[in-house]
């Protein structure tokens, strides 16, 4: 089972993404990240989806989005050509006896402070999924009180736009 990562430029109406969504569940495909948001067109929204799964499983989810009536286009995007970048907030203790360990990872990793009391901190990252999965592993022994991620989001390197293939 290899991950992939599909675009998905829809018609942007009501009920699209509840067509499009309730097609993996009535197929049984687990989804581990889906963002969605309105693209440089207002009539149109990009679903950006994360999937785990072989080839076959691949290849006949595209199949089966492409036949939905308010898909424009699907494609399956290339990992060594694409730039992913997720979004995540988290808040975590404020202690004397910690802060600094957790600032200066903050420092590390280019993420920002954007929330801080006397008991908590709540820290913006954002990058690649592997960063933001590092960033959580190193923030654990020091008390992960609330977590949220976004999901990838991603776009294909160079001139090419998924709309002009």
């Amino acid at each position: 089972m290899s991950k992939f990562v599909i675009a998905v430029y829809v018609e942007n109406k009501y009920g699209v993404l509840t067509r499009v969504t309730s097609m993996f569940t009535r197929r049984a495909f687990n989804i581990d990240a889906l963002t969605v948001g309105e693209t440089e067109s207002p009539n149109y929204s990009r679903i950006t989806i994360c999937l785990s799964g072989d080839g076959y499983a691949r290849e006949q989810l595209v199949n089966q989005l492409k036949k939905q009536h308010n898909v424009k286009k699907v494609e399956v995007l290339d990992e060594s050509t694409i730039i992913k970048r997720e979004l995540m907030l988290i808040k975590v203790k404020n202690d004397k006896e910690t802060r600094s360990d957790v600032l200066s990872a903050v420092d590390v990793f280019r993420a920002k402070v954007i929330d801080y009391t006397f008991n908590e901190l709540c820290i913006e990252v954002t990058g690649d999924p592997t960063k933001i999965d590092a960033f959580v592993n190193i923030m654990k022994p020091y008390g992960i009180l609330e977590m949220c991620r976004t999901g990838i989001t991603a776009l294909e390197r160079g001139s090419e736009t998924l709309l002009n293939k």
